[in-house]
């Protein structure tokens, strides 16, 4: 029978601060102890698995049926796109270039030049806050709102009635041909808006990454035969590098939709899925309600999604940095994360405990399917767990 494992990525379901949480000043960080105990948080399937039974967290069953282990960010940074590099496994040494006073003079000034249009607020600011802020004179001027965050991002954001969606994204591959070499931050991101004030943002949003600087693990499975198909943003994240078959969705829930669509194919490798929701609905927005909320959705998903895999399915629940709706900073966390395995042919109950780097992940899913590691970092827990 072939072999598939889906490998879904609730992002910034991070599971309480690393030791060097400090460098980053997100100390005291837990985005699930943030959340675990508000009323709209309730995930029987999780305590099932095992989410409780990871180190350090608290409160598991007796006999989950999932392995579990806590993963470590080798990587120097808390973003997505680093956190996603090392789970495919590349990891960071370096972070990627952040702008605390804004993006330089000879940056801004060749945007505006490319584009013909001028730029708005150049400085870190909240996505909601900053077209409330500034979404008036982009109306009568149509000047570009262009901000970053603690992340390192290059955020454009513009009314849909002034700046149609593929204009925008133009737009960002201009900024994205802009940014490379030391001012190659990690993701341009199109954050289109409409209404009228204080303005909604839409669902159009749209990711520019920076290209792997190797191969990952999505490179090296294409090479070898195996599909790899992105649910959500992972073909954004990976410039589409590797990706055999992209789904972008509109929400966690559409997410979930594809996902269990993708049961139903007749694929042989790897469905990679990113659900965002959890970090850019919620997590940014100091959502605690929201984010309990949207991880009890996700917990209503499972119940079907797992009594539908077959034989030689596999899943990996992960996550790819923090985001504590609690703290008062909206930026990423530096956390923990958690990784639940499961499967027909999967140990149940094994700890796997601390992890050196996300990129364990990396290592296990391509011994899984049989391919070399060759260059990618990280260390297999396979043979740990498969019976």
């Amino acid at each position: 029978m072939a072999k598939r494992l889906f490998l879904i990525v609730l992002d910034s379901f991070g599971v309480g601060e690393l030791p060097d949480a400090y460098k980053w000043h997100d100390e005291g960080s837990d985005t699930l102890g943030a959340i675990r105990n508000h009323p709209n948080f309730d995930c029987p399937e999780l305590k099932k698995l095992g989410l409780f039974n990871i180190d350090g967290v608290g409160g598991g069953v007796p006999s989950p049926t999932a392995s579990y282990a806590k993963m470590s960010e080798l990587s120097m940074g808390k973003d997505t796109t680093i956190g996603h590099w090392e789970i495919a496994g590349i990891v960071s040494p370096e972070p990627l270039p952040t702008y605390p006073d804004g993006f330089p003079a000879e940056v801004i000034k060749e945007f505006e030049k490319q584009t013909g249009r001028k730029v708005l607020c150049n400085k870190p600011y909240s996505g909601t806050e900053v077209i409330k802020d500034y979404g008036k004179e982009h109306m009568a001027t149509g000047a570009l709102i262009c901000y970053t965050s603690a992340d390192s991002v290059f955020q454009i954001a513009a009314h849909e009635d002034i700046v149609p969606v593929s204009k925008l994204y133009e737009y960002c591959e201009i900024a994205r041909n802009i940014l490379v070499g030391k001012h190659g931050v990690g993701r341009v991101i199109a954050r289109p808006f409409n209404g009228e004030y204080p303005f909604t943002r839409t669902s159009n949003r749209h990711d520019f990454s920076l290209a792997p600087p190797a191969d990952t693990m999505l490179n090296l499975l294409q090479r070898a035969g195996y599909a790899t198909i992105s649910v959500g943003k992972i073909y954004d994240i990976f410039a589409g590098s590797g990706v055999s078959e992209s789904n972008r969705t509109t929400s966690n829930a559409h997410g979930m939709q594809v996902a269990k669509a993708m049961q139903d194919k007749d694929f042989e490798g790897l469905c990679f899925v990113n659900l965002v929701d959890f970090d850019m609905k919620y997590g940014h927005r100091n959502d605690v309600a929201g984010y309990a909320a949207a991880a009890t959705e996700f917990d209503r998903f499972l119940p079907s999604f797992m009594s539908d895999m077959r034989d030689d399915d596999v899943l990996i629940i992960t996550a790819d940095h923090g985001c504590d709706p609690a703290t008062p900073s909206t930026d990423h966390s530096r956390e923990y994360t958690p990784m639940l395995i499961y499967g027909k042919h999967i140990k149940s109950g094994v700890n796997l405990g601390v992890r050196d780097s996300f990129a364990d992940i990396c290592a296990t899913v391509l011994e899984y399917f049989g391919v070399d590691k060759q260059c990618t970092s990280g260390k297999s827990f396979l043979g740990l767990v498969k019976q």
